[in-house]
C-alpha cells in the first residue's frame, strides 16, 4: 500500500504563546500552559485520524530554565497532572509516548512518570507522540557524539546514518513538516539535525487556539510545495537552465 505522500508522516511542532494566550485574557501563564495541554490532545487526536505516523512537540527547552522559577514549578507540576490524567487515553488510543531530552536535571517523580507513561504505550503503532522536554538540538548533537565515543565507533564509522541512530530522535524519522505557531519566525533550537529539509510553517495562532482547522490550513499548505532535498524537480530537469 502506498503512502499519501500529501500527508507528512512526521510534523514537529513548537508549542510558542501560551503566555500571550493567558495575558489577552487577563490570566496567570499557567493558565495558558494549562490551555495549550489541552490543545496538544486535540492535535495528537487529530493528526492520528490524517494518518500522520509521527508527531514530535517542544514542551520545554534547555533554555527555558531561566523562566521564573513558579512558572518552571507550575509546568513540571503540569506534566505530571497531565500524564496522571491523560495517559490511559493514550493507551486507548493507539498513542506511543517517548520523550527526548536530558532527564537529569529534572525530579525523580518525573523521571518515574516519564518512564510510567513510555512503559505503558509502548506497543503502541498507531502514532508516536514524541514530547521533548529539557531538549535543545545543540544538546542533540553533543550527546550524539558522546555516545557514539562512549561505544567505541571509530573517527571514519561516524557518518550521518550513523549519528542519527545516536540521537534522541533516532525512534523516528525526520519530520517532514515543521510548524511554529505563535507568530515568532525562528526554529529556536529545536531539531535542528533532523529539519535540514523539513517544510517550515509559522503561523500568528497561539497555541491553546491552534485546531483542526489550523491544522488542516498547514496541510493544506504542506501539500502545495514540491519537496526537491537539493535536487531539480522532473521538469526543470527535462529543461535545465
Amino acid at each position: 500500500m502506498h503512502r499519501d505522500l500529501s500527508i507528512p508522516q512526521h510534523v514537529a511542532i513548537v508549542m510558542d504563546g501560551n503566555g500571550r494566550w493567558a495575558k489577552k485574557r487577563f490570566l496567570p501563564r499557567f493558565f495558558g500552559h494549562k490551555a495549550g495541554v489541552d490543545a496538544l490532545i486535540r492535535i495528537i487526536d487529530a493528526c492520528a485520524d490524517r494518518g500522520i505516523r509521527y508527531l514530535t512537540v517542544f514542551a520545554f527547552s534547555s533554555e527555558n530554565w531561566k523562566r521564573p522559577a513558579d512558572e518552571v514549578s507550575g509546568l513540571m507540576g503540569l506534566v505530571l497532572v497531565a500524564q496522571a490524567k491523560y495517559m490511559q487515553k493514550m493507551v486507548g488510543n493507539g498513542v506511543r509516548v517517548v520523550i527526548a531530552g536530558d532527564r537529569e536535571a529534572v525530579s525523580d517523580r518525573l523521571r518515574k512518570a516519564w518512564n510510567d507513561v513510555e512503559e505503558a504505550t509502548k506497543s503502541n503503532h498507531r502514532l508516536t507522540l514524541t514530547v521533548a522536554f529539557n531538549y535543545g538540538g545543540r544538546w542533540d548533537m553533543v550527546q550524539a557524539c558522546r555516545r557514539a565515543v562512549a561505544d567505541g565507533l571509530k573517527p571514519e564509522q561516524i557518518d550521518e546514518e550513523a549519528l542519527s541512530r545516536y540521537m534522541a530522535m533516532g525512534h523516528a524519522p525526520d519530520p517532514d513538516l515543521f510548524i511554529r505557531t505563535g507568530g515568532e519566525v525562528r526554529i529556536s533550537n529545536f531539531l535542528l539535525w533532523q529539519a535540514a529539509y523539513s517544510e517550515l510553517l509559522f503561523t500568528d495562532c497561539l497555541w491553546p487556539d491552534f485546531g483542526e482547522a489550523e491544522l488542516d490550513a498547514a496541510l493544506a499548505a504542506y501539500a502545495g510545495r514540491e519537496r526537491r532535498f537539493g535536487a531539480l524537480n522532473m521538469g526543470a530537469a527535462a529543461h535545465p537552465a
